[in-house]
C-alpha cells in the first residue's frame, strides 16, 4: 500500500504513524508547508518520500491521498492534487467541515473518487511532534462519500478505519456539518468567549486568573487550540454554527432572566435536566473534546510528598501525563491532581495509591 499526505500536523502525523505501525512495509509520501516537518517525519521513520508540492509525481501511485491541512488549504490543494490523481486512488481529507470541500470536489469532477473523512479526535496541541500512533483508537471516524463513489471503495475505507481501531460512521456531508457545529465547533466558540470574558472582567491584580479552579480549566482547555484552524472552521461552517449558537444564546438569556427574577425552580430544573442528559452520554470513544483521566489525592505538605507518589506510580510502570498541587479546591477533593493518558492507568493508580493508604477521589 502507498499513502500520500498533504500536511503532517497532529491529525495527519498521527494517521501516518498509525498506518506505519499497522504495516511497516507500506510507503508513505507527503508534502508539508515547511520542509522541516517532512524531514522530522522521515527521521522518525514515519515518512519514506518527501514531496515538493501537492502535484508531485510521487503522489501518482497512491492508494489513498489524505488532505490533512487546514480546511481552506485542503480545498485550494484539490486542483493541484487532481493533476496526479490515479484512477485507483481514494481521495480523502480529515477536515472538521465538509460542505465546502464536497462542493469543490463536485465542481472539479472528482466526486467519484472522494470520500470525506473526519476522525473525531484530537488535542489542543498541534504539530507533528504532538501526534502518536494510537490517537484514533475508540474514536468515531466519520466518512462522507461523494454521491458517485463505488460502494466497494467505501467498504474498503471502512475496513481501513476499523484496522486503526477507530469506529467508522457514514453520514451525509450536510448532516455531518450540522452535527459537528453543535458538538465540536460551538464548544470551541464558547470556550474562547468564556476565557475572553474573564480576561475582560479581571482586575489589574488578575485574581480571577490566579484562582481559576479545575472546572474553569477543563471547560476552557480547548481555547488553546490553533487560531488559524478554528478561524477557517468557523468561517466555512458559519451557517450551522450560527444556527446552534442562536439556540445557545436563547438558553443563556433564559437562564439570566430567571435568575434575576428569583425563579429558583427554573434554575433547579435547568441544572437537573442538563445533569441527567449528560449522565446518559457514553464517553467510551475519544470524541472531539478529549476526556480527562484524573484522580485527586490528599497529601501532607512536606518535602518529598509528590516525589513519593510519582515514584510509586513509576515503579509500577504507570505513566503520568500531568501532576500538580490544587490551590483552589472549590470543585475538587484532594490537594494533588494527577492526570493520566488512559482510563486503565487511572484506575490502576487509584487502586495502588489506596493500597499505600492514600485517600483518593476519582474525578468522574
Amino acid at each position: 500500500m502507498k499513502y500520500g499526505f498533504i500536511g503532517l500536523g497532529l491529525i495527519g502525523g498521527s494517521l501516518a504513524r498509525s498506518l506505519k505501525k499497522l504495516d511497516r512495509e507500506c510507503t508513505i509520501c507527503a508534502y508539508t508547508r515547511t520542509r522541516k516537518t517532512s524531514e522530522e517525519a522521515k527521521a522518525a521513520g514515519v515518512l519514506d518520500e518527501i514531496c515538493s508540492s501537492p502535484s508531485d509525481e510521487l503522489f501518482r501511485g497512491c492508494d489513498y491521498i489524505f488532505l490533512c491541512a487546514p480546511v481552506v488549504t485542503n480545498i485550494r490543494s484539490l486542483s493541484e492534487v487532481r493533476k496526479v490523481l490515479a484512477k485507483k486512488t481514494i481521495l480523502t481529507d480529515v477536515g472538521s467541515v465538509k460542505t465546502g470541500i464536497h462542493r469543490e470536489v463536485e465542481r472539479l469532477g472528482l466526486d467519484g473518487q472522494f470520500i470525506g473523512g473526519h476522525p473525531m479526535t484530537g488535542s489542543e496541541k498541534t504539530g507533528f511532534e504532538s501526534g502518536n500512533d494510537h490517537l484514533f483508537e475508540n474514536a468515531y471516524y466519520i466518512l462522507t462519500p461523494g454521491k458517485t463513489v463505488p460502494k466497494e471503495w467505501v467498504d474498503r475505507y471502512l475496513q481501513l478505519v476499523q484496522s486503526l481501531k477507530a469506529i467508522p460512521l457514514v453520514l451525509d456531508y450536510q448532516e455531518h456539518d450540522y452535527i459537528t457545529a453543535a458538538i465540536s465547533h460551538l464548544p470551541h466558540v464558547i470556550a474562547s468567549s468564556l476565557v475572553n470574558t474573564v480576561h475582560a472582567l479581571d482586575g489589574r491584580e488578575e485574581h480571577m486568573k490566579m484562582i481559576a479552579a479545575g472546572g474553569f480549566r477543563d471547560i476552557t482547555r480547548i481555547a488553546s487550540s490553533s487560531p488559524e484552524m478554528w478561524e477557517q472552521i468557523c468561517v466555512d461552517n458559519s451557517g450551522n454554527i450560527a444556527r446552534v449558537l442562536d439556540e445557545f444564546i436563547r438558553e443563556m438569556t433564559a437562564a439570566r432572566d430567571h435568575m434575576c427574577s428569583g425563579d429558583g425552580a427554573y434554575i433547579n430544573r435547568m441544572f437537573r435536566e442538563s445533569r441527567d442528559y449528560r449522565d446518559s452520554f457514553s464517553f467510551s470513544s475519544a470524541g472531539p473534546v478529549k476526556k480527562i483521566y484524573r484522580i485527586y489525592c490528599d497529601v501532607i505538605d512536606e518535602s518529598g510528598a509528590i516525589a513519593t507518589i510519582a515514584t510509586i506510580l513509576a515503579v509500577n510502570s504507570i505513566s503520568i501525563k500531568n501532576i500538580g498541587i490544587v490551590h483552589n479546591r472549590e470543585f475538587e477533593e484532594g490537594a494533588l491532581s494527577i492526570e493520566f493518558y488512559e482510563e486503565k492507568a487511572k484506575k490502576q493508580a487509584a487502586e495502588l495509591l489506596r493500597h499505600h493508604r492514600y485517600t483518593v477521589w476519582d474525578n468522574e
